[in-house]
């Protein structure tokens, strides 16, 4: 099994990536995620690695974090999800936007991927509800307990905000702020961040 590869970036072409290790070029099928992160060509670069075999052929999926990699790895024991819709999500959702997700059963965050439709974003949440190691205490420091049901958040990303600018404005909003009131600021913070 190949776990890691460090070595200089020598092409980029998403979602693909060939990573010069020693000599020996690797083709690397990555996440937007970690893609948009990578450093300019020629520079070192560490990706952690997942190797499919199959009978006609190697695929080597790579991640910049470890979590990536861990969920992906999730995804793909779920039946009817393979590396590629695996690769979708990621590239669509964050690692903690996907936990967010599932830990509020949100199947219309999944559905916005392309490539999921209803019954794949049903099978999702019901499977990774127990699965992914998720940090719970992690998500109720990232989201105010008082917003009830995330209605900012669902509220902001209804408006056409991104998940990473929805979530960064929740976390600015003041615990004891009711929803209308947390609208209000976090529409007033999101237009001074454009």
């Amino acid at each position: 099994m190949i776990g890691r590869l460090t070595g200089a970036l020598l092409e980029k072409h998403p979602p693909q990536v060939l990573l010069d290790v020693q000599g020996v070029g690797y083709e690397v099928d990555v996440p937007m995620s970690t893609f948009y992160d990578l450093p300019a060509i020629g520079t070192q670069t560490t990706l952690y690695t997942h190797l499919v075999i199959r009978e006609d052929m190697h695929l080597l999926f790579g991640f910049a974090t470890e979590s990536e990699r861990r969920t992906f790895r999730q995804l793909v024991k779920i039946s009817g999800v393979g590396a590629r819709t695996a690769l979708a999500l990621l590239s669509g959702l964050s690692v903690p936007d996907l936990h967010h997700a599932v830990a509020t059963q949100d199947s219309a965050r999944l559905i916005r991927v392309p490539g999921i439709g209803k019954k794949t974003a049903e099978r999702l949440l019901l499977e990774l509800r127990d699965k992914l190691d998720l940090a719970m205490n992690n998500l109720d420091r990232a989201i105010p307990a008082s917003i009830h049901g995330n209605d900012v958040l669902n509220a902001l990303l209804s408006l056409g905000y991104s998940d990473r600018e929805a979530c960064w404005a929740v976390k600015q909003i003041p615990a004891n702020a009711n929803v209308t009131d947390g609208i209000r600021l976090a529409l007033q913070l999101l237009s001074k961040e454009r």
